[in-house]
Protein backbone atom coordinates (compact mmCIF):
# COMPACT_ATOMS: atom_id res chain seq x y z
CA UNK A 1 0.00 0.00 0.00
CA UNK A 2 1.25 3.26 -0.80
CA UNK A 3 2.22 6.61 1.33
CA UNK A 4 -0.21 9.12 1.30
CA UNK A 5 0.79 11.61 -0.58
CA UNK A 6 -0.66 15.62 -0.80
CA UNK A 7 -0.24 18.27 -3.16
CA UNK A 8 0.28 21.75 -1.67
CA UNK A 9 -1.46 20.50 1.35
CA UNK A 10 -4.34 18.70 -0.54
CA UNK A 11 -3.87 14.72 0.06
CA UNK A 12 -4.59 13.13 -3.41
CA UNK A 13 -6.20 10.15 -3.46
CA UNK A 14 -4.95 6.81 -5.39
CA UNK A 15 -7.68 7.68 -8.16
CA UNK A 16 -6.25 10.87 -8.51
CA UNK A 17 -3.13 9.44 -8.87
CA UNK A 18 -4.24 6.39 -11.42
CA UNK A 19 -5.42 9.37 -13.83
CA UNK A 20 -1.78 11.04 -13.41
CA UNK A 21 0.02 8.19 -14.16
CA UNK A 22 -2.75 7.54 -17.60
CA UNK A 23 -2.00 10.95 -18.78
CA UNK A 24 1.62 10.57 -18.38
CA UNK A 25 1.38 7.13 -20.00
CA UNK A 26 -0.72 8.42 -22.55
CA UNK A 27 0.21 11.71 -23.81
CA UNK A 28 4.20 11.15 -23.15
CA UNK A 29 4.53 13.68 -26.07
CA UNK A 30 3.24 16.39 -24.37
CA UNK A 31 6.13 19.04 -22.26
CA UNK A 32 6.51 18.49 -18.50
CA UNK A 33 4.59 21.98 -18.14
CA UNK A 34 1.81 20.46 -20.53
CA UNK A 35 1.73 17.38 -19.11
CA UNK A 36 1.03 19.17 -15.63
CA UNK A 37 -1.16 21.54 -17.18
CA UNK A 38 -3.28 18.80 -18.61
CA UNK A 39 -3.23 16.63 -14.82
CA UNK A 40 -4.34 20.58 -13.42
CA UNK A 41 -7.19 20.73 -15.44
CA UNK A 42 -8.57 16.69 -15.39
CA UNK A 43 -8.15 17.15 -11.42
CA UNK A 44 -9.36 20.30 -10.71
CA UNK A 45 -6.21 21.70 -9.20
CA UNK A 46 -6.88 25.82 -10.13
CA UNK A 47 -6.57 28.55 -8.48
CA UNK A 48 -8.69 30.96 -6.86
CA UNK A 49 -8.62 33.10 -10.20
CA UNK A 50 -9.25 29.76 -12.25
CA UNK A 51 -5.60 29.38 -13.57
CA UNK A 52 -3.97 26.22 -13.26
CA UNK A 53 -1.45 25.63 -10.87
CA UNK A 54 0.73 24.11 -13.10
CA UNK A 55 4.05 25.06 -11.99
CA UNK A 56 3.63 23.85 -9.18
CA UNK A 57 1.96 20.29 -10.16
CA UNK A 58 5.31 20.06 -12.22
CA UNK A 59 7.88 20.13 -9.42
CA UNK A 60 5.67 17.97 -7.78
CA UNK A 61 5.45 15.26 -10.81
CA UNK A 62 9.54 15.64 -10.89
CA UNK A 63 9.56 14.49 -6.79
CA UNK A 64 7.44 11.62 -7.73
CA UNK A 65 9.83 10.93 -10.71
CA UNK A 66 12.60 11.14 -7.96
CA UNK A 67 10.46 9.07 -5.75
CA UNK A 68 10.43 5.99 -8.46
CA UNK A 69 6.40 6.47 -8.45
CA UNK A 70 5.86 7.46 -12.27
CA UNK A 71 8.22 8.52 -15.10
CA UNK A 72 7.95 11.34 -16.96
CA UNK A 73 8.86 12.49 -20.43
CA UNK A 74 12.67 13.63 -21.16
CA UNK A 75 13.45 16.96 -20.05
CA UNK A 76 13.23 19.30 -23.30
CA UNK A 77 16.19 21.93 -23.21
CA UNK A 78 14.66 25.11 -21.72
CA UNK A 79 15.53 27.27 -18.27
CA UNK A 80 14.57 24.89 -15.23
CA UNK A 81 13.38 26.88 -11.57
CA UNK A 82 16.92 28.05 -9.74
CA UNK A 83 19.03 27.92 -13.59
CA UNK A 84 21.72 30.47 -14.05
CA UNK A 85 20.55 32.24 -17.14
CA UNK A 86 22.03 34.45 -20.03
CA UNK A 87 22.69 37.76 -19.09
CA UNK A 88 22.05 40.48 -22.08
CA UNK A 89 24.41 43.41 -22.26
CA UNK A 90 23.22 46.91 -23.84
CA UNK A 91 23.40 50.84 -23.46
CA UNK A 92 19.92 50.35 -20.71
CA UNK A 93 21.84 48.47 -18.65
CA UNK A 94 25.21 50.54 -18.40
CA UNK A 95 26.20 52.50 -15.54
CA UNK A 96 25.02 56.02 -15.27
CA UNK A 97 25.83 59.34 -13.41
CA UNK A 98 26.19 58.94 -10.04
CA UNK A 99 22.47 59.94 -8.96
CA UNK A 100 22.64 61.74 -5.26
CA UNK A 101 19.94 63.59 -3.00
CA UNK A 102 16.87 62.15 -1.19
CA UNK A 103 14.22 60.58 -2.40
CA UNK A 104 12.29 63.39 -3.01
CA UNK A 105 14.20 64.00 -5.84
CA UNK A 106 13.39 61.55 -8.14
CA UNK A 107 10.23 61.38 -6.98
CA UNK A 108 7.67 60.11 -7.77
CA UNK A 109 9.15 56.50 -7.67
CA UNK A 110 7.15 54.17 -9.79
CA UNK A 111 7.03 50.27 -10.11
CA UNK A 112 6.33 48.67 -13.04
CA UNK A 113 5.46 45.02 -13.34
CA UNK A 114 8.00 42.86 -15.73
CA UNK A 115 5.39 41.41 -18.52
CA UNK A 116 6.62 41.72 -21.85
CA UNK A 117 9.61 40.24 -23.06
CA UNK A 118 11.57 43.21 -23.37
CA UNK A 119 10.78 44.39 -19.92
CA UNK A 120 12.19 40.73 -19.10
CA UNK A 121 15.35 41.40 -20.82
CA UNK A 122 15.73 44.65 -19.18
CA UNK A 123 15.07 42.83 -15.83
CA UNK A 124 17.61 40.23 -15.95
CA UNK A 125 20.18 42.34 -17.49
CA UNK A 126 20.02 44.19 -14.47
CA UNK A 127 19.74 41.85 -12.12
CA UNK A 128 22.66 39.64 -13.80
CA UNK A 129 25.15 42.37 -14.04
CA UNK A 130 24.55 44.33 -10.62
CA UNK A 131 23.01 41.84 -7.96
CA UNK A 132 25.74 39.58 -6.49
CA UNK A 133 23.57 36.39 -6.30
CA UNK A 134 22.76 36.90 -9.84
CA UNK A 135 19.77 36.31 -12.02
CA UNK A 136 18.18 32.57 -11.48
CA UNK A 137 14.47 31.28 -12.56
CA UNK A 138 12.95 31.59 -9.79
CA UNK A 139 10.70 29.09 -8.45
CA UNK A 140 6.73 28.98 -8.47
CA UNK A 141 4.73 32.19 -8.67
CA UNK A 142 6.31 35.29 -9.09
CA UNK A 143 5.98 38.86 -9.57
CA UNK A 144 9.20 41.14 -10.73
CA UNK A 145 9.17 44.99 -11.39
CA UNK A 146 11.82 47.24 -12.48
CA UNK A 147 11.93 49.73 -10.33
CA UNK A 148 12.12 54.28 -11.77
CA UNK A 149 12.54 57.52 -10.39
CA UNK A 150 10.57 60.52 -12.51
CA UNK A 151 12.91 63.48 -11.57
CA UNK A 152 14.94 65.08 -12.52
CA UNK A 153 13.68 62.48 -15.64
CA UNK A 154 12.38 59.24 -15.84
CA UNK A 155 15.35 56.10 -15.05
CA UNK A 156 15.63 52.97 -13.80
CA UNK A 157 16.66 52.83 -9.97
CA UNK A 158 16.39 49.16 -9.41
CA UNK A 159 14.65 46.05 -9.23
CA UNK A 160 12.35 43.48 -7.25
CA UNK A 161 11.21 40.34 -7.14
CA UNK A 162 8.59 38.39 -5.35
CA UNK A 163 8.44 34.56 -5.45
CA UNK A 164 7.09 31.46 -3.50
CA UNK A 165 8.10 31.36 0.05
CA UNK A 166 10.32 28.82 1.66
CA UNK A 167 8.60 25.18 2.03
CA UNK A 168 10.24 25.65 5.91
CA UNK A 169 12.04 28.12 7.85
CA UNK A 170 12.29 27.40 11.48
CA UNK A 171 11.78 31.40 13.00
CA UNK A 172 9.11 32.05 10.37
CA UNK A 173 7.35 28.84 11.46
CA UNK A 174 7.84 29.02 15.12
CA UNK A 175 6.52 33.19 15.18
CA UNK A 176 3.25 32.21 13.35
CA UNK A 177 2.68 28.99 15.48
CA UNK A 178 2.48 26.78 12.76
CA UNK A 179 2.04 23.18 12.99
CA UNK A 180 3.28 20.91 9.44
CA UNK A 181 -0.59 20.24 8.51
CA UNK A 182 -1.76 24.25 8.84
CA UNK A 183 2.02 25.37 6.99
CA UNK A 184 1.02 23.13 4.32
CA UNK A 185 -2.68 24.63 4.09
CA UNK A 186 -1.32 28.51 4.31
CA UNK A 187 2.10 28.97 2.98
CA UNK A 188 0.49 29.97 -0.45
CA UNK A 189 0.01 33.12 1.52
CA UNK A 190 3.21 34.27 2.57
CA UNK A 191 5.49 35.40 0.03
CA UNK A 192 9.26 35.88 -0.95
CA UNK A 193 11.34 39.36 -1.27
CA UNK A 194 13.88 37.27 -3.43
CA UNK A 195 15.55 40.14 -5.26
CA UNK A 196 15.84 43.72 -4.09
CA UNK A 197 18.17 45.56 -6.04
CA UNK A 198 19.01 49.43 -6.16
CA UNK A 199 21.76 50.12 -8.96
CA UNK A 200 24.89 50.74 -7.81
CA UNK A 201 25.60 54.48 -8.62
CA UNK A 202 22.08 55.36 -6.81
CA UNK A 203 23.04 56.68 -3.71
CA UNK A 204 19.26 58.44 -2.67
CA UNK A 205 18.53 58.79 0.76
CA UNK A 206 15.33 56.80 1.82
CA UNK A 207 14.90 55.31 -1.37
CA UNK A 208 15.17 51.46 -0.24
CA UNK A 209 12.64 52.09 2.39
CA UNK A 210 10.46 53.88 0.42
CA UNK A 211 10.91 51.15 -2.20
CA UNK A 212 9.96 48.45 0.09
CA UNK A 213 6.80 50.38 1.36
CA UNK A 214 5.38 50.93 -2.24
CA UNK A 215 5.66 47.17 -3.40
CA UNK A 216 4.19 45.71 -0.03
CA UNK A 217 1.40 47.50 -1.29
CA UNK A 218 1.51 46.84 -4.66
CA UNK A 219 2.16 42.94 -3.66
CA UNK A 220 -1.18 43.35 -2.44
CA UNK A 221 -3.12 43.74 -5.29
CA UNK A 222 -1.27 42.21 -8.19
CA UNK A 223 -0.61 39.02 -6.23
CA UNK A 224 -4.38 38.61 -5.79
CA UNK A 225 -5.37 39.71 -9.36
CA UNK A 226 -2.60 37.27 -10.64
CA UNK A 227 -3.13 33.98 -8.65
CA UNK A 228 -5.97 34.75 -6.95
CA UNK A 229 -4.64 34.56 -3.23
CA UNK A 230 -4.47 36.87 -0.78
CA UNK A 231 -0.93 37.48 0.58
CA UNK A 232 -0.40 38.08 4.29
CA UNK A 233 2.81 38.01 4.92
CA UNK A 234 5.93 39.22 3.05
CA UNK A 235 9.75 37.42 4.51
CA UNK A 236 12.85 38.03 2.84
CA UNK A 237 16.56 37.02 3.70
CA UNK A 238 19.43 39.07 4.32
CA UNK A 239 23.04 38.24 4.10
CA UNK A 240 24.57 39.85 7.54
CA UNK A 241 27.94 39.98 6.19
CA UNK A 242 26.81 42.64 2.95
CA UNK A 243 24.31 44.29 4.17
CA UNK A 244 22.74 45.72 8.03
CA UNK A 245 19.06 45.20 6.57
CA UNK A 246 18.42 48.64 8.24
CA UNK A 247 16.08 49.40 5.08
CA UNK A 248 13.58 46.68 6.30
CA UNK A 249 13.82 47.56 10.09
CA UNK A 250 13.02 51.56 8.76
CA UNK A 251 10.00 49.71 6.71
CA UNK A 252 8.39 48.51 9.56
CA UNK A 253 9.92 44.34 8.98
CA UNK A 254 10.60 42.70 12.04
CA UNK A 255 13.35 40.54 12.28
CA UNK A 256 12.80 37.15 13.61
CA UNK A 257 16.16 35.48 13.92
CA UNK A 258 19.25 33.77 11.66
CA UNK A 259 18.70 30.70 9.27
CA UNK A 260 20.41 27.26 9.52
CA UNK A 261 21.84 28.00 5.93
CA UNK A 262 20.62 25.52 4.24
CA UNK A 263 18.86 27.27 1.10
CA UNK A 264 15.47 26.92 0.34
CA UNK A 265 15.88 23.54 -2.06
CA UNK A 266 18.71 21.23 0.43
CA UNK A 267 16.22 18.97 1.84
CA UNK A 268 18.70 16.66 2.83
CA UNK A 269 20.74 18.71 5.05
CA UNK A 270 24.21 18.62 2.98
CA UNK A 271 24.55 22.26 3.42
CA UNK A 272 23.45 23.25 6.96
CA UNK A 273 24.99 26.46 8.50
CA UNK A 274 27.10 27.30 5.13
CA UNK A 275 25.46 30.77 4.62
CA UNK A 276 23.49 31.95 7.50
CA UNK A 277 20.88 34.82 6.63
CA UNK A 278 18.95 36.79 8.87
CA UNK A 279 14.97 36.38 8.15
CA UNK A 280 12.75 39.46 8.12
CA UNK A 281 8.94 39.45 7.67
CA UNK A 282 6.11 42.07 7.22
CA UNK A 283 2.53 41.13 7.88
CA UNK A 284 0.54 42.67 4.93
CA UNK A 285 -3.07 42.69 7.30
CA UNK A 286 -4.15 43.22 10.55
CA UNK A 287 -4.17 39.83 12.48
CA UNK A 288 -1.76 38.33 9.89
CA UNK A 289 -0.55 35.41 12.48
CA UNK A 290 -4.51 34.85 13.59
CA UNK A 291 -4.95 34.32 9.86
CA UNK A 292 -1.84 31.92 8.74
CA UNK A 293 -2.80 29.86 11.70
CA UNK A 294 -6.37 29.43 10.67
CA UNK A 295 -7.94 26.61 8.72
Amino acid sequence: MEARLRFLGDEVSASELATIRQVVELYGGLSRMELAATVCELLGWHRANGRVKARECREWLEKLEAEGRLVLPAKRKGRPPGSKTSVPRSAFGEPGEELTGSVRDVAPVVLEPVVDASAQRRYRELVGRYHYLGHTVPYGAHLRYLIYGSRPASQVLGCVQFSSAAWRMQARDRWVGWDDATRQRNLARVVSNSRFLILPWVRVRNLASTILSLSAKRLRVDWRERYGIEPLLIETLVDVSRFAGGCYRASSWLELGETTGRGRMDRHHRRHGATPKRLFVRPLVRAARRRLREA
